[in-house]
């Protein structure tokens, strides 16, 4: 095993930074152009070391990793960021899985969408083909490094990673696998690049940089996605906040509900696709909620509670405040609200909502289509939790985000969704008149 490498963030007078920057934007557009070329067995070639180097190198990675924990309990990080930054034995074996899953993905680049036959005898076809230069902004999770790349590089395209100075010294030991399982499969080593510089100025210059970048994604708490969506002289897919919901429908199996909204909510708090909002038919108010007091509360959930459901819920119970809804609390914390009906539900819901996942628990099979068609997300489910709006679950063996914009992708973004259709024509010499 090779030593891990000391690195410090460099700190550069502006004009050195633009300049390393658009340096690196240059090397990026240039690989972008052999990766959109390149075939899939080079790209298998680099997962499949990849997922090698992350399982041989698991104590470096743990290592570097202990540092950034370290380093961020005494600057005061709260819990929910210490989870995103923390690496373990499970998700470096997740992340080597990512990579093998990927890899045997069917590659989508030159795949024809559909074809259809013009009267004059032209064949047109939309063909699938990469974005080209991909650039991330991210905060504390270091797993996204190893996502972000291993999608951009199998839809052939290039990609620049910034992120998060707490997750620094976790951020470079896995860019050095990076390079090293490029250059095992003859890849251009401008096809992954890190930026180490911490420097925020750094954010700014990228989002200038739309003759290199062609897609920007933000990801992270929801100022730095607003300040960037704000900034950014090219695309960005956001994704703002996770503020999603659950409707307890009448007629709903309340046991069943009950093990839904446990899971949602108590299982990973501080993650996107965690539940924030309990929405329940007012005929199962009485049964539910004292289920949801004793099983949730007895988790240390405290609730948020609307007059109607304050008294059903036990001693964990608050008054609810209108900044209680729309919030995305990432702790043990669930705001809940007796509704009438369904069409009260669809309206708390597009009123609170943030486009990111609401599900339903019904038994009816009418409401449930009603719901799937109404409730504006990039997921809704039936009968499931909301911790499924998540690549990895969903069957895209990775995401590099979940879109809560409807252009150009909605929801998680995989491989399929890093790439994009041109219009492709076949002729016999056809002119138009």
């Amino acid at each position: 095993m090779s030593a891990r490498p000391e690195h410090k963030a460099p700190t550069l007078p502006h004009a050195e930074l633009e300049a390393r920057l658009h340096a690196m934007g240059r090397a990026a557009r240039e690989a972008s152009r052999l990766m959109a070329a390149a075939g899939p067995g080079a790209k298998t070639r680099f997962l499949e070391l990849l997922a090698g180097l992350l399982e041989e190198r698991r104590e470096l990675l743990l290592a570097a990793n202990a540092e950034d924990l370290s380093a961020a309990r005494a600057a005061g990080l709260d819990a929910p960021r210490l989870d995103r930054l923390a690496l373990t034995d499970r998700t470096i074996r997740e992340m080597a899985d990512a990579c093998r899953f990927v890899a045997a993905l069917p590659d989508p680049v030159g795949a024809m969408d559909s074809q259809w036959q013009r009267p004059n005898g032209l064949l047109v076809g939309r063909m699938r083909v990469p974005l080209g230069v991909v650039s991330m902004i991210y905060e504390a999770r270091p797993n996204v490094t190893i996502d972000a790349s291993i999608l951009c590089l199998k839809a052939g395209n290039a990609v620049l990673l910034r992120g998060g100075s707490e997750a620094l010294r976790s951020n470079l030991a896995l860019g050095s696998l990076l390079s090293e399982a490029l250059a095992g499969a003859g890849l251009p080593a401008g096809a992954v690049q890190l930026i180490d510089v911490t420097d925020r100025a750094a954010v700014g210059i990228l989002c200038r940089m739309d003759e290199f970048v062609d897609v920007l994604i933000p990801r992270g708490g929801e100022a730095l996605v607003r300040a960037v969506a704000a900034e950014a002289a090219m695309p960005v897919l956001r994704h703002f906040m996770g503020v999603c919901h659950a409707f307890v429908d009448e007629g709903a199996d309340l046991p069943q509900a009950l093990d839904i909204v446990f899971n949602g909510k108590v299982q990973r708090p501080g993650v996107c696709n965690a539940l924030e909002c309990l929405l329940v038919h007012r005929t199962e108010a009485a049964r539910f909620l004292p289920m949801v007091g004793e099983r949730l509360g007895g988790a240390g959930v405290e609730f948020r509670a609307c007059p109607r459901s304050l008294p059903l819920l036990g001693a964990r119970a608050k008054p609810q405040t209108e900044d209680d809804l729309g919030r995305e609390f990432h702790d043990l914390v669930l705001a809940v609200r007796v509704v009438e009906n369904m069409d009260e539900a669809l309206a708390h819901i597009a009123r609170y909502g943030s486009r990111h996942t609401e599900i339903i628990c019904t038994r009816d099979h009418v409401r449930a289509m009603r719901f799937l068609r109404e409730a504006d997300a990039s997921m809704v489910a039936v009968n499931a939790s909301t911790r499924f709006n998540d690549g990895g679950q969903l069957g895209l063996g990775a995401e590099i985000g979940i879109s809560t914009s409807k252009l150009h992708a909605y929801g998680p973004m995989g491989v399929r969704e890093l790439t994009t259709t041109k219009f492709v024509v076949f002729g016999q010499g056809q002119v138009r008149s």
